[in-house]
């Protein structure tokens, strides 16, 4: 089986659309999908707010200064050099440096790490693993009792770290850089919502676990979290960063694509590698064909389908040869309907498609790809979709909606 590369004249995700819901470089991280021919639709599901009361952090920074930290977390390079820039604003970022360079750094993950050394720092100690529990374990191991430990904190609070640090024995600074709050217009991220509900997004890409916590708790206020989990579990590609950002769709039982390294050029690599695998080619009645998320590739020219004759070429793709009912494509349409729209729906493809004969009726049973039986493989087996209810537990998240 051959994938999207074999038709270089095509780029690799022509014919993809991927959701974007990043609140901070979404552009640039959507620009990556774009430049490989997807479409990209943004809809942010957090947005970054400095805290508003500048007093809490500057009074805590203070307290650090005066009395220092033996161990300082460090658990995002935005959240550090958004610490070290409020400083500079106050005239105390050389006392914070200070007071860093004094103790023993602890970095979450590459980001981190690369923004400790960019501010003339040793960058300390990094889990390989990039992630809090990683980080934890690395701390417990060098023992926290009786020792001071500053936590930087950056939009997503830290609970079970700081209280493993507590309980260990350790006097715990919580610092608040940033926090994440809802976005003011939640209609883009609804959008993107409904579109992966019916289909019509092919990956979903995360950067941050608040983000992918509130897409979540958008859909379970919604009444939208069960049709959305079942979607991203059965049929879109979804991606994170590293673990921290996968955690909330873990935790929903969404398989989530990682990349080796914990960047957002990898994060795009790596998923748009995953999505030309995927796409299956076919040689039907004289044709290749190749089924790709919202169009099809037919002799190397696209075709550019509307959703109902694309989830009808998807249902038979899915067994190429194999015989496919009325009811089973009625069920596989975004909107449903009667017998009648299955008909439709083929009559369009078969209109797309350029050669009626790729589409074959089969009397009183229903649709085939015409492949010769010879050549039909064994039919895979059906994968059902998962009991999602409307609500679930990351519908609860900390981005209440």
């Amino acid at each position: 089986m051959t994938t999207a590369c074999s038709w270089p004249e095509l780029p690799p995700l022509t014919g993809y659309t991927v959701g974007v819901t990043a609140a901070r470089r979404a552009e640039e991280l959507g620009a990556l999908f774009v430049r490989q021919g997807a479409a990209v639709r943004y809809g942010p599901a957090i947005r970054i707010m400095p805290v508003t009361d500048d007093t809490e952090l500057r009074d805590s920074t203070r307290d650090l200064v005066d009395n220092p930290a033996d161990a300082v977390v460090v658990t995002s390079g935005l959240g550090f050099r958004g610490w070290l820039e409020a400083a500079e604003a106050w005239g105390g970022c050389d006392a914070l440096l200070d007071m860093l360079g004094g103790a023993e750094l602890y970095a979450r993950g590459p980001a981190a790490a690369g923004a400790v050394r960019a501010a003339g720092l040793d960058a300390g100690r990094t889990p390989a693993s990039a992630s809090t529990a990683g980080l934890l374990e690395e701390l417990i191991a060098s023992g926290v009792a009786g020792r001071r430990i500053a936590v930087q904190q950056h939009g997503e609070p830290l609970p079970q770290l700081a209280g493993a640090l507590r309980a260990a024995g350790a006097e715990v600074v919580d610092v608040a850089v940033y926090r994440w709050v809802r976005p003011p217009d939640p209609e883009p991220l609804d959008r993107i919502i409904d579109d992966t509900v019916d289909g019509l997004i092919d990956a979903l890409p995360f950067t941050s676990a608040p983000a992918a916590a509130s897409m979540l708790a958008r859909a379970g206020s919604t009444r939208r979290y069960g049709p959305l989990v079942a979607a991203m579990r059965r049929d879109v590609l979804v991606a994170a960063v590293g673990p921290a950002a996968a955690g909330p769709l873990a935790s929903a039982g969404v398989p989530v694509l990682r990349p080796s390294r914990a960047r957002m050029g990898a994060l795009a690599y790596t998923l748009s590698c995953e999505l030309t695998e995927r796409a299956p080619t076919i040689r039907v009645a004289g044709h290749t064909l190749q089924v790709r998320g919202q169009a099809v590739v037919v002799d190397g020219g696209l075709r550019e389908l509307a959703p109902a004759p694309m989830a009808v070429l998807r249902a038979l793709a899915g067994n190429p040869g194999v015989v496919v009912s009325r009811r089973d494509l009625l069920a596989s349409l975004p909107n449903g309907g009667e017998e009648h729209a299955v008909e439709t729906a083929v009559g369009r493809l078969r209109t797309a498609l350029g050669d009626p004969r790729i589409v074959q009726t089969v009397v009183k049973r229903g649709y085939r790809l015409a492949i010769p039986e010879a050549e039909v493989a064994a039919p895979a087996p059906a994968s059902g979709a998962p009991d999602a209810g409307p609500a679930g537990p990351a519908g609860e998240a900390v981005l209440g909606w």
